[in-house]
């Protein structure tokens, strides 16, 4: 529970709890509050869209685990083989490198966020124009995610390739 009141700021867990009185304090503790709190899975996804959606890959890449196993639609038109990619540099060469390649206007439009333990499910669109055919689309598309440690471990698609494709 978080509320601010007049110019006190009170900040209750369980049975802790701390007051600051002036209002100089307030900002320096909210500061220093955002800086130790924990991210929720959920909160860790809406940064990784939002650091792709400006092209912070590093930022995408810092939630990623050493290990991390990637499972891209098949019908994806840059997918080779089996679409599992393990590890951040196959990702970036097998996923994140050819999206400008094959779009125009690539972009994730996320309708809802749903997590539950270590899952987190995105389930929106994917909107651009296709090189290939010069059509534009809007496909759906899900994502899920598996988090441990508060790492992706594991990274699953399910898209309207034939839409992507038309």
């Amino acid at each position: 529970m978080l509320s601010i009141a007049y110019q006190n700021l009170f900040i209750s867990q369980k049975n802790f709890s701390l007051a600051f009185f002036k209002k100089k304090n307030i900002l320096f503790s909210l500061n220093h509050l955002k800086q130790n709190i924990i991210m929720t899975n959920v909160e860790l996804v809406k940064q990784a869209y939002a650091d792709f959606a400006t092209g912070n890959v590093p930022g995408v890449l810092a939630i990623f685990d050493p290990a991390i196993e990637w499972r891209e639609s098949r019908g994806m038109p840059y997918v080779k083989d089996d679409g599992i990619y393990s590890g951040a540099e196959a990702i970036i060469t097998n996923v994140f490198m050819p999206l400008p390649v094959f779009f125009d206007g690539f972009n994730i439009v996320i309708n809802e966020l749903i997590g539950a333990d270590d899952k987190v499910v995105m389930v929106g669109y994917y909107e651009g124009t296709n090189k290939a055919t010069g059509n534009s689309f809007k496909a759906n598309a899900a994502h899920v995610w598996t988090f441990k440690n508060e790492k992706l471990t594991h990274f699953f698609q399910v898209a309207d390739t034939a839409t992507v494709n038309s």
